[in-house]
């Protein structure tokens, strides 16, 4: 069975991570490496890392926030937002990312897809994408880009299936509707998106309390969750430790990595 993982999402905002519902509304939570640093030592599984403005701002990805939170972290580390070129891909992996995550970049050009997977390797190259339920598409589902702004027309299995024959190795996918309302997970969008995938899936959007989590994975096939919402939204009535989460899966069945076994604190 294979090991399930927990992912913190940073929605960065001038260095700071923020929360927000919808995509809007967002509420400032932390300086993104001291919250980093935080999670790193709460033995979470992996971090994601989103300048949200960056491409609604059309400039390059915040590499000095970059920085400061690849020195907090010893976990696999995926940036996105705003990158561009392989050049910019080049210096965000420079800076400490483990892997680039293309996103509205990615519709524009989807070549940056096969472009960076030849370049530094399909492990290294993330396709996340945003999509909202509609009558207009095929699946039931339409993607968005510049942070949830803008409707693009695309037909989001369509989409994911394409930047997986050209070259990404995960896809990660959000559910604009579920996205901070701590609702669940849209499991009949996951269902759809794994059926037509042979790459990992990492669902996002909607987890409020740890039964979203067990539903997700009995439920579907998604190797990874992010849980951000659960570990430090303002808006939470109670906010959960990785371990408390960890220990309730592991009792309903589901394999997560130990706690004995996560990396050493930070001192």
């Amino acid at each position: 069975m294979l090991t399930k993982r927990l992912i913190a999402c940073f929605d960065i905002i001038s260095g700071r991570v923020t929360k927000a519902v919808q995509f809007q509304d967002n509420i400032d939570v932390a300086p993104a490496e001291e919250l980093a640093g935080l999670m790193y030592n709460a033995g979470i599984d992996e971090l994601v890392f989103y300048d949200i403005t960056a491409s609604s701002e059309k400039r390059g990805i915040d590499i000095e926030t970059v920085k400061k939170v690849a020195k907090c972290v010893f976990i696999p580390f995926t940036v996105g937002g705003g990158i561009k070129s392989l050049d910019e891909m080049y210096e965000t992996l420079k800076a400490g990312a483990e892997k680039i995550s293309v996103d509205s970049m990615a519709v524009r050009n989807p070549q940056i897809i096969a472009e960076g997977a030849k370049a530094f390797g399909s492990q290294c190259v993330v396709l996340s994408t945003q999509v909202k339920r509609t009558d207009k598409m095929p699946s039931g589902y339409e993607v968005y880009i510049d942070g949830a702004r803008t409707a693009t027309g695309m037909d989001a299995i369509e989409w994911i299936k394409q930047g997986q024959e050209l070259g990404a190795g995960e896809i990660c996918l959000n559910s604009i509707d579920c996205d901070g309302t701590l609702s669940g997970y849209d499991l009949e969008l996951m269902k759809l998106a794994e059926a037509n995938l042979s790459v990992p899936l990492i669902a996002s959007g909607g987890a409020g309390k740890p039964e979203h989590l067990k539903s997700l994975f009995t439920e579907t096939d998604a190797g990874a969750a992010i849980i951000s919402s659960m570990l430090y939204s303002p808006r939470m009535e109670k906010n959960y430790s990785v371990r408390e989460l960890k220990q309730y899966l592991t009792k309903n069945g589901i394999n997560v990595r130990p706690q004995s076994l996560t990396h050493a604190p930070l001192t």
